[in-house]
């Protein structure tokens, strides 16, 4: 992925062969909704709910552990790469009725 003056799907030259260039910024994270606190929750055994959680995340890839909370994606695409975008993310993920 190059960031610039280059759309990063087809490699033109944008700003030079095209004169609009459009930024792609793609961001999902992990809602967090608050859960209510009951008594339970505050008899629990912290140190063994650490224990295991820091055990299920040995021997998995740092960059695959962050990006389950947090994933941020850049690009810069020229005008005929900016309608093949949003066809595909509209007909792939939000298809009309």
């Amino acid at each position: 992925m190059m960031h610039g003056l280059v759309c990063d799907r087809c490699g033109k030259n944008l700003l030079v062969e095209e004169q609009t260039r459009y930024l792609v910024r793609i961001e999902v994270a992990a809602a967090y909704d608050p859960p209510e606190i009951t008594r339970a929750d505050l008899e629990r055994d912290f140190d063994a709910e650490i224990r295991r959680l820091v055990k299920s995340m040995e021997g998995r890839d740092a960059r695959e552990l962050e990006e389950e909370v947090a994933l941020v994606r850049r690009f810069d695409l020229c005008p005929p790469c900016r309608g093949e975008f949003v066809r595909t993310v509209s007909d792939t993920f939000f298809p009309h009725p």
